[in-house]
């Protein structure tokens, strides 16, 4: 049987990894060995920081409706909790792009949380 040499293979992950470096600086975007390191890291992060932006956006939602709560004169867990006990369902993120858009509706909504509560 003939042997296989492994260069063209070798040749195609290299660049591979090289392609995915392109625009890191110096060695990094030259050098195999470094740039494996470097992707290897991006991709870590990038990952993470998926996971990241879902907990920020939450957070963001949350910040918004505890604003427009606050005009209405409730706070964020009192709109929250009489939402609950008034059988209203919906999320933090409609909730949010109420009380940015729709400043009316949003009120009433918050009416309607305040009357459950009482």
């Amino acid at each position: 049987m003939a042997r296989i040499k492994g260069a063209l293979n070798a040749k195609k992950k290299h660049n591979r990894v090289l392609k995915l470096a392109k625009g890191y600086r110096e060695a990094r975007s030259r050098h195999y060995r470094v740039a494996k390191q470097s992707v290897m890291r991006a991709q870590n992060s990038a990952f993470a920081g998926r996971k990241l932006r879902k907990r920020d956006m939450r957070s963001l939602w949350i910040s918004r409706i505890n604003a427009a709560a606050r005009l209405s004169g409730l706070s964020y867990s009192q709109l929250m909790h009489g939402l609950k006990v008034a059988g209203i369902d919906i999320n933090r993120k409609m909730l949010a792009e109420m009380a940015v858009n729709n400043a009316a509706d949003f009120a009433a909504l918050a009416e309607t949380a305040k009357k459950a509560l009482a």
